[in-house]
C-alpha cells in the first residue's frame, strides 16, 4: 500500500479525491506533523482536472466496497478525512461520520454537490435565493422560462464547476440551446449531464468567501469581488480582486455565508462560497465544501498572511488551537491582490510557448507566480469558461495602482505566449 514511508508515530489525515488545488494539502499536513493516505472515490481517474501527486501519500485506497475501505482508512491509523475536490465532499462525509471522526454529516452531502438541493436548502432556511427547476427535459426547461417570462435566466449542470457549461440566456431560444448542450456533454468531473439546472438571474456583483472551520468555529480566510466580462452568453472569468475586509458590502458577505454555512451543517473544513451581492441583498450562487481553485499556500501567505490550506490542516489536527487562534474571525489584507485568467481568442496545437514572451511577464514587479496551463503538443481552445482559459496569473504588489499597471500590460502580450498551428 505504501508509495512514501510513514515516519515515526505522526497522525494520518485520509484525503479523499485529492485533484486540482487538494495537490497543496500533502505538503500542508506535513508543515502540520502530519501524514496522509489517499482515497479515490472512482474506479478510474478524473482526467479533466490536475491528478493527485500521490509520492506525497503514504498509499491510495480506491473506494470499491465500503466495509473494506473502512477497515483500510482505519489500518493506516487515519484521525481525519476530508475532501480534496470536489466530486470527493459526498464520500468524504460519509467515511468520517461511519469512522467517528470530525464530520459534517451525511444529511447535506447532496445539497453540497447538487446546485438545485443547495439552492432549495438555504431557501428552507429563509435566505434569499434563486427561482429555479431542474429537469430532464429540454421542452420542460424551455416552458419554465417561457411562462415566467423574465429573461435572462442562467441555464447550467447540477453539478459541475468552473463556470463549465454555464449560459446566460436572454430568449427561449437561447434556453433551448443551452439546455441541449448541457445534456449532450459530460461535466468536468467525466460524469454524463442527466438534467439541466435552469435559475432566475441575480443582479449585481458576484463575490468569494472562502472559510475554513472546525466545529462551527469559522475563519473567513478571504473575500474576494469577481470582474467578468459577458461574452456570447458567457461570463467569462476575468480577475479575482482581493477585498479589504472593512470594505463593503464584506460584512453583510460574510453575515450571509455564516447563515448558509448553517444552513447546509458545515461545521469542519474549508468553504469556497460565491454570492452575488444583489439589488435585494446577498444571494448563493453555489458553495463548494472544498479549497478555492485558485489558492496559492504561498501567494495568500504574502497577501493574507495565512492559507487555507493551512488552515484546514490546522483544523483538523489542533481544533482547540485554531479555535483559540482563528474561531469567529475574519482575515485582514497585507497586500493587495489579483488573480488574472487570461482569456484566448484564437484557438488551435500549442507548437511552442515562447520562453521569452513568459519571462517579459513574470519579470512585471507585481506578478508572483504565473501558470502555463498548456503544454506544446496540447491544445489551447477559445476560452469559455474558466478550463479554457490558458494562463494563470497571480498578482500583488504595494498598490492597486502598480498591480493595475501590470496587467494591462500583460493583457497586450498574453496572445505572445502560445505559438499555435491552425
Amino acid at each position: 500500500m505504501n508509495d512514501r514511508a510513514q515516519t515515526g508515530d505522526r497522525p494520518v489525515a485520509a484525503i479523499v479525491d485529492g485533484y486540482s488545488t487538494g495537490n497543496f494539502l500533502p505538503a500542508a499536513f506535513d508543515r502540520h506533523g502530519a501524514d496522509v493516505v489517499h482515497v479515490q472515490s472512482t474506479p478510474e481517474w478524473m482526467t479533466s482536472m490536475l491528478l493527485p501527486d500521490l509520492n506525497q501519500y503514504t498509499g491510495n485506497i480506491v473506494y470499491d466496497d465500503h466495509d473494506k475501505t473502512l477497515r483500510r482508512i482505519r489500518e493506516s491509523g487515519a484521525v481525519a478525512v476530508l475532501a480534496g475536490q470536489e466530486p470527493g465532499v459526498p464520500l468524504a462525509d460519509l467515511l468520517s461520520k461511519d469512522l467517528g471522526v470530525a464530520s459534517n454529516g451525511t444529511t447535506y452531502s447532496a445539497a453540497k454537490r447538487d446546485k438545485f438541493h443547495m439552492i432549495e436548502a438555504i431557501r428552507d432556511a429563509g435566505l434569499h435565493c434563486a427561482d429555479q427547476l431542474r429537469s430532464g427535459s429540454v421542452d420542460e426547461i424551455v416552458g419554465w422560462a417561457r411562462e415566467r417570462d423574465e429573461f435572462p435566466v442562467v441555464v447550467k449542470p447540477l453539478s459541475s464547476a468552473s463556470t463549465d457549461g454555464v449560459t446566460i440566456c436572454h430568449d427561449v431560444d437561447e434556453v433551448r440551446d443551452a439546455a441541449e448542450a448541457v445534456l449532450a456533454a459530460e461535466d468536468i468531473f467525466d460524469i454524463r449531464n442527466r438534467e439541466v439546472l435552469v435559475q432566475s438571474y441575480l443582479d449585481g456583483v458576484e463575490y468569494i468567501v472562502d472559510t475554513v472551520s472546525s466545529h462551527g468555529e469559522r475563519f473567513v480566510v478571504g473575500v474576494w469581488r469577481y470582474d467578468k466580462n459577458l461574452v456570447n452568453g458567457k461570463n467569462l472569468y476575468d480577475r479575482d480582486v482581493l477585498i479589504p475586509a472593512d470594505e463593503e458590502p464584506v460584512a453583510e458577505l460574510i453575515a450571509y455565508t455564516d447563515k448558509v454555512l448553517d444552513a447546509l451543517n458545515i461545521r469542519h473544513g474549508p468553504t469556497h462560497t460565491e454570492v452575488k451581492m444583489t439589488s435585494s441583498g446577498p444571494a448563493l450562487v453555489e458553495i463548494g465544501a472544498r479549497l478555492n481553485g485558485n489558492m496559492n499556500p504561498d501567494f495568500h501567505n504574502v497577501c493574507l498572511g495565512h492559507n487555507q490550506a493551512d488552515l484546514m490542516a490546522l483544523a483538523y489536527l489542533d481544533p482547540q488551537r485554531f479555535a483559540r487562534e482563528y474561531g469567529g474571525r475574519n482575515y485582514q489584507v497585507r497586500r493587495p491582490a489579483i488573480v488574472y485568467n487570461a482569456p484566448s481568442e484564437a484557438s488551435g496545437e500549442v507548437e511552442e510557448v515562447d520562453a521569452a514572451a513568459v519571462k517579459r511577464i513574470e519579470e512585471l514587479p507585481s506578478v508572483f507566480l504565473m501558470s502555463v496551463k498548456v503544454k506544446p503538443g496540447g491544445r489551447v481552445k477559445r476560452t469559455v469558461d474558466l478550463l479554457t482559459s490558458p494562463l494563470r496569473i497571480f498578482m500583488t504588489g504595494e498598490s492597486m495602482a502598480d498591480i493595475d499597471r501590470d496587467y494591462h500590460r500583460i493583457q497586450e502580450w498574453k496572445d505572445e505566449v502560445y505559438r499555435l498551428s491552425c
